[in-house]
């Protein structure tokens, strides 16, 4: 299939360099809820990055984006946090061709293999951010502008001493919800038990949001099985999902 005809991105960057720069080093956050994962690049992958990643991808930086002029058309925007290897990303996004899936990571191999399957399948509805997702949200996204927010098996960081590297915080979830329009949704899932009531206390106590149901939430059924999903099955691990509504 020949590449399809985007024009470039407002303010994209050229192609991370997979060589010498780590994509988490250039942003500004002092406590990380990720550890830098370089990965070997296939051939695949970066074939790629250097043809598309002017087309769909972007570094976080400090400008505010136009969700509109980033992907075209005004299509309701749902923001991916840690897509590891995209491949469920894909599959979400071509199942649901009315909604736009903006997906950030630091992974390079993964953002290489998100782009070759987007245009595999031949999609227009995904665009690629490099960097931290809290300072995307932050200082990138306007208020009210997200349909939904997926953050699926983020690190839970299990180790008492490392709880603040959690991502799901209060300030974070505050911060979430300011970017959710009224109704939009927050979608977390994990398969490490005390993550997910530490999730499931904080969600419930930021006051822009109410829980969709009692509890966790039934697994949806549009919500391909993950990588590291698999994983925690095949450990024993119980899944949770837990899935909370702006006011």
């Amino acid at each position: 299939m020949s590449p399809l005809p985007v024009t470039p991105l407002p303010g994209a960057s050229t192609v991370p360099d997979l060589a010498s720069i780590d994509p988490a080093d250039r942003h500004m956050a002092t406590v990380r809820s990720f550890t830098p994962r370089r990965g070997r690049v296939t051939l695949a992958q970066r074939d790629a990055l250097n043809r598309l990643w002017a087309r769909w991808g972007f570094d976080v930086a400090d400008r505010r984006l136009d969700l509109g002029e980033l992907f075209g058309d005004d299509r309701p925007v749902v923001l991916e946090v840690g897509f590891g290897m995209g491949e469920t990303t894909a599959a979400m996004a071509e199942a649901d061709p009315d909604t736009n899936v903006l997906a950030i990571d630091v992974h390079t191999p993964g953002q290489g293999s998100l782009l070759h399957d987007a245009e595999r399948r031949g999609l227009t509805n995904i665009r690629v951010a490099n960097g931290d997702a809290i300072e995307l949200l932050r200082d990138m996204l306007p208020p009210a502008c997200l349909a939904g927010i997926r953050i699926f098996f983020s690190d839970p960081w299990p180790k008492t001493r490392h709880h603040k590297r959690r991502l799901i915080q209060p300030s974070f979830a505050a911060l979430a919800a300011s970017r959710l329009v009224p109704g939009g949704i927050l979608h977390c899932a994990t398969d490490w038990a005390p993550y997910a009531e530490w999730m499931l206390d904080v969600l419930t106590a930021e006051p822009e949001l109410v829980n969709t149901v009692e509890g966790y939430a039934p697994r949806p059924t549009w919500r391909p099985v993950t990588r590291f999903e698999r994983q925690g099955l095949a450990k024993g691990h119980q899944v949770a999902d837990l899935l909370f509504r702006r006011r």
